[in-house]
């Protein structure tokens, strides 16, 4: 690491609370959005690790709003967690350092947001689910997130991305990007824009249920993958969720359906061998399970209902965000070919179709877990 860059870690730690003697710092995981250091400090006769985050101002517009529900979800879960006397409880919440002002973050001189968490020991995380196993330990671990956040008091959560997961505005801005077709690729696109017109009748079928008091707003994680999970290194059990940057209000089968589109298919979310692109009902069925065994008490009968539905609805809006992306020049999702996004898209409908004609086993799993 460069001398200035040290220099600069070291007076952003200096806002935190921290006791002992700054040791090394050194670049932490390969996340897209915000840059991360594990910081070490001799405290008494121990190192003790610290997670340093400078946020992406860039995506998230206003750090103030962000860190102000991380500072409540984290909070809400810890106090939870110690009130049920939970078993290594320090591990199964992110913890926030505050600075000397009592603030969950601070400002550089150049004016990034920087924040500071403590590290989460002898816990690791996979970057896609290999095994029944995983997506059962996955499951559990959202589920739980979501059962510690079913009784989070008022007021409500800011939401840092307004109408992140608004199907019908997705659609609409597919519609925008063909009518404009500013690329000139809408005829690259024409069955991949027929068969997300074809499916327009979906989008609106959880918003309407939210309307009609069917469904109700819970606390939603927004980024429910396999690498958001720790688990313990020694037993493999589930730790927590990580991440936290869009948890905001939702519906809770907005984190179900992105875990069945993110777990129960073993390809790359670009696989261009559409043949390979299949759900694997046995991870389904352990994603199920887990996640079930610790959400399923709080969850309404109309929620269990439209899990399956879920699954299928964020599948295919994932999809339409790529189409449109592709459509508008590649704007949005970073890219390594011309046609990246499209490749993508294709993939996330091939999975729609599999989603489909599983769709009855699904919902017979469900029924019977």
């Amino acid at each position: 690491m460069a001398v200035s860059m040290l220099r600069e870690i070291k007076a952003v730690a200096a806002h935190f609370v921290i006791s002992g003697e700054f040791l090394v710092a050194e670049r932490f995981g390969g996340g897209h959005i915000n840059d991360s250091y594990l910081l070490t400090y001799q405290q008494d006769i121990r190192p003790v690790r610290y997670l340093l985050q400078r946020i992406n101002d860039q995506v998230f517009k206003n750090a103030s709003l962000l860190m102000d529900n991380i500072q409540r979800v984290t909070g809400h879960i810890a106090r939870t967690l110690k009130s049920q006397g939970a078993r290594d409880a320090g591990r199964r919440v992110l913890t926030l350092m505050f600075t000397h002002e009592r603030e969950p973050c601070c400002r550089d001189k150049a004016g990034s947001h920087w924040r500071l968490y403590r590290f989460i020991e002898g816990a690791h995380n996979h970057d896609v689910v290999e095994t029944a196993e995983h997506a059962d330990r996955a499951g559990r671990a959202f589920g739980t997130f979501q059962r510690l956040l079913a009784d989070f008091p008022g007021p409500r959560l800011h939401e840092t991305i307004p109408d992140f997961h608004n199907t019908p505005l997705r659609f609409e801005a597919l519609e925008r990007a063909v009518q404009a077709d500013p690329r000139r690729r809408a005829a690259a696109a024409g069955r991949e824009i027929e068969f997300a017109l074809d499916h327009r009748s979906l989008a609106g079928v959880l918003l309407d249920l939210q309307r009609r008091d069917e469904i109700p707003e819970r606390i939603v994680h927004n980024d429910a993958k396999i690498s958001n999970v720790l688990l313990d290194r020694r037993t493999g059990e589930e730790l927590c969720v990580v991440d936290l940057d869009t948890v905001m209000p939702g519906l809770a089968l907005y984190d179900f359906g992105d875990m069945v589109r993110s777990m129960t298919c073993t390809c790359a979310e670009d696989e261009i061998n559409l043949s390979k692109v299949e759900v694997r009902m046995p991870l389904f069925e352990a994603l199920a399970g887990g996640y079930l065994e610790s959400a399923g008490a709080f969850l309404t009968r109309a929620e269990r209902r439209h899990l399956v539905f879920a699954g299928k609805l964020i599948t295919l809006e994932q999809g339409v965000r790529f189409l449109t992306d592709f459509l508008q020049g590649d704007m949005y999702y970073k890219t390594t070919r011309p046609t990246h996004n499209l490749d993508r898209c294709r993939t996330q409908f091939k999975l729609v179709e599999s989603i489909t004609r599983h769709e009855a086993r699904m919902n017979l799993c469900i029924e019977r877990l």
